[in-house]
């Protein structure tokens, strides 16, 4: 390459090195980088870049040397210098630089490099997951829930990750051993463990799983049928004692097959049909049912670094064809660690996806069924204490005991990769809301809010505070419950809802009451006050209709309350007919309501009454000529009505 030549000839004619040694140096780490062996990288290209030496290449290669071993401080220091170096670099390093800056919680210096990767990537997934949502830090801390979490006693020095259950022991992988070393990270191969459950619930007497399972390679994760007959698990390319490469030289994961045997080993070892040399597979996670298995590839038509994909689980046994989840699930990052738990939710890591750093965990409520069905889904951050800054994956649970896992290298643990314990929280949600005047939208102070079960048994209440909102915590998930809103001389509000089954969902209900005690001025229209439809009458008519007569009966109960109050009825026409004619017309329309009230006890002298004609029209139907509208007979008759206005009360009189 070009860049490795000026490598090169730039050290050959530095001061300060060996001209000879250095070339010797950097070849290697070209070599060990390319092999992945990344602990080795770091200590030539450190030895190179501390005596002066800068370059873009360099400090890339030594900024992935770090990033890719999780040594996120020292990858943030030269992923630093590269961008001081002020060049165009390729924008997947300011993403790189944007995680790196995570785990060290500088949160506010990631964004700013985020931002830069929308400007430069803006189709990239990454970056319209973090374009979509800016404040994620806010929603990840209202998801966060208070979860004590242990670190497990079986954790060792060295890695241990990875979580399943099968019959009465707890399995995990693990490097505990001595042995022969991996060149990435210098440490032994994994292998698969058991521990056994003790009496004080914690878990130990930690041995290897199975002989014929594990190898002098790797092996984890590992997942069963329901029949507890049939296990997937990942093991590297090692199969019939034959290490397989692809042709550079890489050995891949795979996942394999293996069968119970009637002695209780595991036999029958498969590798199964889609794997292949040239990329991985890896992390198998059976459904509760037996019938699809999720696991992570970068085999071809994957989104990122390695994606989520979905199996069919045959009768026998093997498997069909894989589907890759999609984009929605996928990003151009890494998404791995898949697990599907009983009820159908899909839990799995990325490192693509708005985080606290590194590798995170999210869940899809209800997946299977939604992925099925073709219906929308939302994916999920799990928030603290699941996750943290530094790499958070292999999350399992079991509902049926309650017990939950996870991995991490979060600080305060005993190894590089931890296990977590975890009791699962009860599926709670929450419902809130505000308590509005239905008609003016203002809020309602000091209302009641009470909460009711299915059964209509109140289960909590609550009088709201000057902002009138309410909140009820700990609801179960999936269940029907009532909330009411009640205030004297309110008419009372009450919705009834149902639960899902997603924890972290805000359920927001508002309240809307009608005020049933309104305060009257001089001036007001009693039919506006009272919410009383237009007294109409019929076309070229001034009695009093069946359905007027009801309204009158409301204009009557007030000035029967209010004794003091007078009234003036106001009749208007449509333009219909002569502007003599509509004037008579609505003089007999308001003399007639004026007789109606007398008739029914109120005395004369707290009444007045005009025709107005049709000189006060409320809508655009007037006529001229005479008879010639366009309007509808609906139309005309907004405009044959009555009004009740207030002239005085209580000595206060309407100074219209």
């Amino acid at each position: 390459m070009k860049v490795k030549k000026t490598i090169l000839l730039i050290v050959s004619l530095s001061l300060f090195f060996a001209s000879f040694g250095q070339k010797v140096n950097l070849k290697q780490a070209d070599k060990l980088y390319e092999d992945l062996a990344y602990i080795k990288t770091s200590e030539i290209l450190l030895d190179v870049a501390e005596k002066g030496y800068k370059s873009a290449e360099l400090f890339e290669k030594l900024g992935n040397s770090f990033y890719f071993n999780n040594k996120m401080e020292e990858a943030t220091k030269w992923y630093g210098e590269l961008m001081a170096l002020n060049k165009d670099v390729d924008p997947e390093y300011y993403f790189r630089y944007a995680q790196a800056l995570k785990f060290t919680e500088n949160y506010a210096e990631a964004n700013k490099w985020m931002e830069k990767f929308i400007s430069a990537s803006s189709s990239d997934l990454r970056a319209r997951s973090y374009a979509s949502k800016r404040n994620y830090l806010e929603s990840i801390e209202k998801v966060s829930r208070e979860i004590p979490v242990t670190n497990m006693s079986l954790n060792s020095e060295l890695s241990d990750f990875g979580s399943n259950q099968y019959k009465d022991v707890f399995l995990f992988s693990s490097n505990r051993e001595s042995g022969r070393l991996y060149e990435w990270n210098e440490q032994p191969f994994l292998d698969l463990y058991s521990a056994k459950k003790t009496e004080e619930g914690t878990y130990g007497n930690v041995i290897k799983f199975d002989n014929l399972i594990n190898t002098k390679y790797h092996e984890s994760s590992i997942s069963f049928l329901p029949t507890d007959q049939i296990a997937y698990f990942t093991r590297n390319n090692y199969y019939k004692k034959r290490l397989k490469k692809d042709d550079t030289g890489l050995n891949r994961l795979q996942i394999y097959r293996a069968h119970l045997q009637k002695d209780g080993s595991w036999g029958e070892i498969t590798s199964v049909h889609f794997n292949s040399k040239d990329y991985s597979c890896a992390h198998p996670s059976v459904n509760s049912n037996g019938t699809k298995l999720y696991f992570a590839s970068d085999k071809p038509g994957t989104i990122g670094n390695s994606d989520i994909y979905v199996v069919d689980i045959l009768e026998d046994g093997k498997l069909g064809e894989p589907e890759n989840l999609g984009s929605l699930i996928n990003t151009e990052a890494q998404e791995s660690f898949p697990y599907i738990n009983s009820k159908g939710d899909l839990y799995y890591s990325s490192t693509g996806l708005n985080g606290l750093g590194g590798f995170d965990v999210y869940v899809v409520r209800d997946f299977e069924n939604k992925y099925k069905n073709g219906a929308p889904y939302i994916v999920e951050n799990l928030g603290k204490p699941i996750n943290s800054a530094q790499d958070d994956f292999g999350y399992y649970e079991n509902l049926g005991t309650k017990e939950g896992f996870f991995t991490s290298n979060r600080p305060g643990g005993k190894g590089d990769d931890d296990i977590y314990s975890f009791t699962v929280p009860d599926c709670t949600q929450e419902v809130e809301g505000v308590v509005y005047n239905i008609d003016t939208k203002e809020i309602i102070p000091g209302a009641t809010v009470t909460l009711y079960n299915k059964s209509a048994e109140k289960i909590e209440e609550m009088v709201v505070g000057d902002d009138a909102k309410y909140h009820f915590t700990g609801l179960p998930c999936e269940s029907v419950f009532l909330v009411r809103g009640e205030k004297e001389d309110y008419s009372s509000d009450e919705k009834r809802f149902e639960t899902t089954d997603n924890p972290n969902e805000f359920i927001k209900i508002d309240l809307e009451l009608k005020q049933e005690k309104i305060l009257i001025e001089p001036c007001d229209d009693l039919a506006k006050v009272l919410d009383i439809p237009i007294i109409h009458f019929d076309f070229d008519k001034y009695n009093i209709r069946p359905d007027a007569e009801i309204e009158l009966q409301k204009v009557l109960a007030v000035l029967n309350k209010y004794p003091t109050m007078h009234i003036d009825i106001r009749s208007h026409t449509d333009c219909r007919g002569s502007y003599k004619y509509n004037e008579t017309l609505s003089e007999n329309r308001a003399q007639s309501t004026k007789q109606y009230l007398i008739n029914k006890g109120i005395a004369s002298e707290r009444l007045t009454a005009k025709g107005y004609g049709e000189y006060r029209l409320v809508n655009d139907c007037a006529c001229e000529p005479h008879n010639d509208s366009k309007c509808s007979e609906a139309e005309h008759q907004e405009n044959r009505r009555s009004e009740f206005i207030i002239t005085s009360i209580n000595g206060k009189k309407c100074n219209e």
